[in-house]
């Protein structure tokens, strides 16, 4: 009879969380702190983080308590008189705190519709918790440069008698006028010096998995004295992709037919454009990487609108046609999965969400006619609902009002997509496997010559996700790799800057669902493990970045609330470059920090 009512029960708790994973918060009785405590997300320090700002200016401060549903809060910009452009580097900081009881939030920072930061937030504690996000914002600074704008923050909260957390926010920008070599240190050594202080070339190599043929030598684009795109500096124009502003310049994506699209009228003498696009998901999508498809939902009659399976792509189109697409990295914000997990160090990519950047200069053949074209942003396979906009980055040609330009597109860009599913009842296995490759060219004459560009992108996308013990355990498997390779060559075919980008994201999440130590609650086991892999060669060197996170524990849930639970998180972070390196490895356990080892400095790739 016990072994019949924990059936039942599993089955009516299944029915109520279907769709794994979850969000949830911690509840009041259940908080293993005893101070305010520091949350962070391990990243890489900035160029700057060695420098003193020339100038901080304290511009935005405000507590967002019961902001659900109301506008956003705006303050006035103007660039700094005493600091004037131009600057080395820019520096967004923002500061938060927040205690008591609340779900992780979403937010965003604008200035004048440019989206320069997405974040989320932390979940609180009943002591208080703080946190900082720092983030080059340099890319802007012809928009920094600008008088009289509005600076726009988007932070939708509930406070009442259950959710009582208020999110207190401070936003600085840092102004800077020295310029540094790099990250890392830039000091080539010897081959022979040694010294404990300096982490061997193959223990980084080992964090970083870097094998020889990584570091692309033997490639016909590798040429240390190429240029690198980045080098001609920030964009002279940039135009927000964005919504009205009302509720936050981003838009609401609802459905995969629900195309947002702005029309703009490019300047004659524009000589490259750049898309950067924000994405974030939530409500039914927050953890797309997991959803069922549709048949499993109907067939088992299941009382969710998580479904549409596991796939989704963020495309950008220009009149209509493809112009680029992405695969976003599945963040993971402070409530998901396990709560428990991202205390202190929050999951990757949690505080500061990463953005996408879309070549679009071989369409300025087609774009410099005069006329008004329409962007368009959206995603395929998408439920309510993802957020979304876009910058427009141009670099305009100083010497002349008009530059002449054609475009020539191939590789035709279709989605190559197989979906495979079985299932008995609650248990079954569904596949998906997709991939797409687009190449645009086109070129450019302007005052500084004439210049085709070649962006070429091809990724591979591969999910499983596993439903077995009648539903109540559950697995994802994903595997996304993306290459991103921009090429740019004079009039005799040189190249004079290149720049690719390869990535990998695997994701692996498991979850069982066991009966509580009470009627009302149940018991999930957890286990997540998830990492960001990239090599990008810029200007003919290799960088190569490893971020990785393994998380496991269980937790006691009634409704949404962690009442007990245990839970470990293991982060390993590495950096490589010419120059240096870098690496940091933290772990925790129960909301504390219980390792935390950084190194400065390396062997130099040229003296190996």
């Amino acid at each position: 009879m016990n072994t019949i009512f924990s059936l039942l029960l599993l089955l009516c708790f299944f029915i109520l969380v279907s769709s794994f994973p979850d969000r949830f918060t911690k509840s009041r009785s259940f908080d293993q702190s005893s101070s305010q405590e520091e949350y962070f997300e391990l990243a890489l320090p900035l160029p700057s983080d060695r420098l003193t700002p020339a100038l901080t200016i304290p511009i935005l401060h405000h507590s967002f308590a019961n902001t659900i549903n109301a506008p956003p809060f705006s303050t006035p910009y103007s660039p700094p008189s005493d600091c004037p452009p131009p600057w080395s580097f820019v520096v967004v900081e923002l500061r938060a705190k927040c205690r008591g009881e609340q779900y992780d939030r979403i937010a965003a920072l604008w200035l004048a519709g440019v989206e320069i930061l997405r974040t989320s937030t932390a979940e609180p504690t009943q002591c208080g918790i703080f946190w900082k996000v720092r983030k080059d914002v340099t890319r802007y600074s012809s928009l920094l440069a600008q008088p009289r704008l509005n600076l726009t923050m988007m932070l939708e909260n509930v406070v009442n008698r259950d959710y009582t957390g208020v999110y207190h926010v401070e936003v600085s920008l840092l102004y800077y006028k020295d310029n540094v070599a790099g990250v890392v240190n830039r000091v080539k050594l010897p081959a022979e010096t040694e010294s404990p202080n300096l982490i061997r070339n193959s223990q980084i190599d080992q964090l970083l998995g870097l094998e020889s043929e990584d570091l692309g030598l033997e490639s016909p684009e590798f040429d240390a004295n190429l240029g690198a795109l980045a080098d001609e500096g920030p964009a002279d124009l940039i135009i927000p992709i964005s919504d009205s502003g009302d509720r936050g310049f981003w838009f609401r994506v609802e459905s995969e037919l629900d195309l947002k699209t702005r029309e703009i009228r490019f300047p004659r003498n524009t000589r490259r454009a750049v898309l950067e696009i924000y994405v974030s998901f939530h409500g039914n999508d927050e953890f797309w990487y997991s959803n069922p498809p549709n048949s499993y939902i109907a067939m088992n009659n299941l009382d969710t609108a998580r479904a549409n399976g596991g796939y989704r792509e963020v495309f950008v189109t220009i009149d209509g046609e493809l112009a680029g697409s992405e695969v976003p990295f599945p963040v993971v914000f402070t409530g998901g999965i396990n709560p428990l997990f991202w205390e202190p160090v929050v999951a990757i990519g949690a505080f500061n969400l990463p953005s996408y950047d879309i070549e679009l200069t071989p369409f300025l053949g087609k774009l410099l006619d005069r006329k008004v074209h329409r962007l368009g942003i959206g995603v395929s396979d998408v439920i309510s609902y993802w957020l979304v906009n876009a910058n427009l980055h141009l670099w305009l040609d100083p010497k002349s009002k008009s530059v002449e330009a054609k475009s020539s597109f191939y590789r035709n860009p279709v989605l190559e997509i197989e979906r495979g599913f079985q299932f008995r009842k609650l248990d079954g296995s569904f596949k998906i496997k997709a991939q797409r490759a687009v190449q645009y060219v086109g070129w450019v004459k302007w005052s500084g010559g004439n210049h085709t560009t070649t962006f070429t992108q091809t990724y591979r996308f591969r999910s499983s996700i596993r439903f077995q013990n009648n539903g109540t355990l559950k697995s994802v498997k994903q595997k996304i790799k993306s290459n991103k390779e921009v090429v740019v060559r004079n009039d005799i075919r040189r190249v004079v800057a290149t720049e690719s980008v390869r990535r990998k994201y695997p994701l692996k999440v498991i979850t069982e669902m066991q009966p509580g130590s009470r009627k009302d609650t149940y018991l999930l086991l957890t286990n997540v493990s998830h990492s960001l892999e990239e090599k990008h060669f810029h200007g003919g060197h290799l960088r190569r970045l490893h971020n990785g996170q393994e998380s496991g524990g269980w937790m006691e849930v009634k409704d949404h609330s962690v009442i007990s639970g245990s839970a470990y998180t293991n982060q390993s972070f590495g950096y490589r470059d010419v120059f240096g390196c870098y690496s940091r490895i933290v772990a925790s356990k129960n909301g504390k920090l219980i390792r935390d080892n950084t190194t400065f400095g390396c062997l130099s790739l040229s003296s190996s």
